[in-house]
């Protein structure tokens, strides 16, 4: 068994009321409860964080490895964008992960377009709203199946 860290970045504490266009209506505790599902019928374990705060995402990334994560699914948000202290963050502790966003960050204003994680992931799932977070949930089972 394996442990896997959710990691969910700013404003994604208002799932289900924030911009239901564009986020959908799912909750981030519905989203969280079904990857928790997934990975536990896989014979893992999800645990999930969200924070608001660059810093505490920091905080749980260094922390992982005592935590006994093996794999990040992680939704940086805004700090997508923005955040070279989360990449640097990532690249130190080289644990893999899949980059999820909700809405199709490609198909919105030019800014979103760049991410500072993508060319760091094992891969990016985008605009496919909750089920991005399914899908990350079987990559990671898949990753985590393959012989080191």
């Amino acid at each position: 068994m394996a442990r896997v860290l959710l990691l969910n970045g700013p404003n994604l504490n208002l799932l289900g009321s924030r911009e239901p266009g564009v986020y959908g209506a799912d909750t981030l505790e519905s989203i969280e409860k079904r990857a928790a599902e997934l990975a536990r019928e896989a014979g893992h374990e999800l645990v999930a964080f969200q924070s608001n705060a660059e810093a505490e995402l920091i905080g749980r990334i260094h922390g992982a490895a005592a935590a006994g994560i093996s794999f990040l699914i992680f939704n940086p948000a805004a700090l997508t964008h923005t955040s070279i202290a989360l990449r640097d963050a990532l690249l130190a502790v080289r644990l893999p992960f899949v980059e999820v966003h909700l809405s199709n960050t490609h198909a919105r204003e030019p800014f979103r377009r760049h991410s500072y994680f993508s060319d760091i992931a094992a891969g990016v799932i985008t605009g496919l709203g909750a089920f991005g977070y399914e899908l990350a949930v079987r990559a990671a089972v898949r990753h985590l199946a393959k012989p080191s």
